[in-house]
């Protein structure tokens, strides 16, 4: 009996410890860089629109907590979650060894691999000796700028970085620079098929253990509980569909959640 008792007693104090922790956490502040369509961005009427969008608003509504977007420029997102500007950044944001030293991670988001943009004909590829000589642009404090400066710098090639990915397209546009460098489906989904993207084109993927695919929410280190809480958020999205609903909204029949 005392056995029993001491089993319920501790399943109590679990489901207290549950209710707690969701009490906690009324509203949920997410960073995000809204220049990365169909991933976030903003619509005509100024509210934030895309994938990541979708899935954040879709994980507060199943832990019955409210959002709060915080717009934020992506090269200051991991200095704005360690000062507590926000509680997670959900922003495109790929899981690294550099990065997960610096701020943990939640369960997968989705994946999707970089690959290169530049104009049709112009005899670029995938294969880095063709961009010798070439300018490539790149948003700063991405994954791509570290393999622009660990790869493209030493193979004859010059770099530039931008504070946002829509200065990024408006050089290319403009001619200032030969390619740019990228999440594949959203320079295949976004880019290319904006008005100005018409003459474009994307390269094959690159494959590199600099530029690693999975995405997920970044959290301040150590922050079990919130991990805990929206690990909890995003499996329930799966369960019950609501993944696959937002994903299909966004990507048709692409699968972007490898299950990892």
């Amino acid at each position: 009996m005392k056995k029993a008792w001491l089993t319920l007693s501790a399943l109590a104090l679990c489901l207290s410890a549950g209710s707690a922790l969701a009490k906690e956490y009324k509203v949920l502040r997410f960073g995000v860089d809204p220049s990365y369509a169909p991933f976030e961005s903003k619509a005509a009427d100024g509210s934030l629109v895309g994938f990541d969008i979708d899935l954040g608003n879709a994980i507060c509504k199943e832990l019955k907590v409210t959002c709060k977007w915080v717009e934020n420029d992506f090269d200051g997102m991991i200095p704005g979650l360690n000062a507590n500007k926000f509680d997670g950044v959900i922003s495109s944001l790929t899981v690294t060894p550099a990065r997960e030293k610096a701020i943990d991670f939640s369960d997968e988001l989705f994946s999707g691999p970089t690959a290169l943009v530049y104009k049709k004909g112009s005899g670029l590829s995938d294969d880095v000796a063709s961009l010798k000589g070439k300018t490539v642009g790149y948003e700063q404090g991405t994954i791509q700028e570290a393999y622009a400066k660990a790869v493209l710098d030493k193979a004859g090639v010059t770099t530039k970085a931008y504070q946002n990915q829509d200065l990024v397209y408006a050089d290319l546009v403009s001619g200032r620079l030969d390619a740019s460098l990228q999440d594949m489906l959203q320079a295949e989904l976004g880019f290319l098929k904006s008005p100005q993207g018409a003459e474009y084109e994307v390269s094959k993927p690159f494959e590199s253990d600099l530029l690693p695919a999975k995405t997920a929410v970044g959290i301040k280190k150590g922050n079990k509980d919130l991990q805990t809480l929206l690990n909890k958020g995003i499996k329930a999205l799966h369960d019950d569909g609501t993944y696959a609903e937002i994903q299909k909204k966004h990507f048709g029949d692409l699968n972007l959640y490898s299950g990892k």
